[in-house]
């Protein structure tokens, strides 16, 4: 570790071999914590490259329990790390889309830049964590979405969660999250917290077989806010939307901000299910679930995705999907 450490702060970048080997190892426990913490925050000082991205996520899914799952999954995450603390907009956008008929495997963590991340707001409603995969399928079947904890599909990181916990900031392993879900999705929406990365997720996904979205919100968040210009990468090129393409106004960004405590966000989380959300809420939600379904290429184009997803959130939907979820 000493050399690559020596090697980073000289300016220098890993090969997608190095990147990989060094998680591996990092992930066995080959290295001490002190160590580890330098390794992180040499990516918290400079930019991440292609090539160690890929390296990182190929240790990832090397070392993750894989899920066999039949459905046609999709995915609908965000990296976080943005700052911006809003409320749990892509785990609610997942029970849209599930509500609307799109098969869903959510990969989520607990927030560590944020006080509420998708695993923390489902725990708060009494949800248990699982890595059994025929427990996982029942979920898929009976409320067309299933949750993956992270922590239980990468067991090797388990050296790495502590000290995550302790820095309290954003790490590469925020970028790595939404790569690595052990369902292998062919299908998913990311939200990324800079430009540079969307691009570097672009690239990457383009050599795969998936249909996705990666998105980013020109004012820094790592999903669409509804608060100005969305740039967007696919299957289809590279794109630029605004609030309006949804059908929407723009949002101001006290609107769409979460709660101080697990708590409250659950309370955010719970009146938007339950059709008690602000139109902002509501919006923002729809805006999320609506480019989801345009990735799994159901509608024919954006609006037609946006009168399903609010069509699955206002009738009760996708509260009827977290309810089934909750209830095993």
């Amino acid at each position: 570790m000493k050399q690559i450490l020596n090697e980073l702060i000289d300016h220098q970048s890993l090969s997608k071999e190095a990147a990989r080997q060094v998680l591996v190892d990092l992930a066995s426990g080959k290295y001490n914590p002190s160590q580890v913490t330098a390794f992180m925050t040499v990516y918290m000082m400079r930019n991440i490259t292609v090539q160690e991205l890929e390296g990182f996520r190929d240790a990832m899914l090397e070392l993750c329990i894989p899920v066999k799952l039949d459905a046609p999954v999709m995915d609908v995450c965000g990296t976080g790390g943005d700052g911006k603390n809003t409320f749990n907009i892509s785990t609610l956008s997942a029970f849209v889309v599930a509500g609307a008929g799109q098969p869903v495997a959510k990969h989520g963590n607990y927030g560590v830049s944020s006080a509420c991340g998708s695993s923390n707001v489902l725990e708060y409603f009494g949800y248990k964590f699982t890595n059994d995969i025929d427990e996982l399928k029942q979920s898929l079947d009976r409320a067309n979405i299933c949750f993956m904890h992270a922590p239980l599909f990468h067991p090797a990181m388990k050296n790495v969660a502590p000290i995550r916990k302790e820095l309290g900031v954003k790490t590469f392993f925020n970028m790595l999250g939404p790569m690595v879900n052990p369902a292998f999705p062919k299908k998913q929406l990311v939200g990324v917290f800079n430009l540079e990365l969307a691009r570097q997720y672009g690239y990457l996904y383009q050599e795969s077989d998936k249909d996705f979205i990666i998105l980013h919100a020109l004012d820094g968040y790592d999903e669409i806010s509804l608060t100005g210009q969305i740039k967007y990468f696919s299957n289809r090129g590279e794109h630029m939307v605004l609030p309006e393409d949804f059908g929407f106004t723009k949002s101001s960004p006290a609107g769409i901000k979460g709660g101080d405590r697990v708590e409250e966000s659950a309370s955010i989380f719970l009146n938007i299910l339950e059709g008690k959300g602000s139109e902002q809420q509501n919006a923002v939600v729809i805006a999320n679930a609506a480019m989801a379904l345009f990735c799994a290429n159901q509608p024919a184009g954006i609006s037609q995705a946006v009168e399903q997803a609010r069509e699955s959130l206002l009738s009760g939907k996708a509260l009827e999907m977290f309810k089934k979820l909750l209830n095993h």
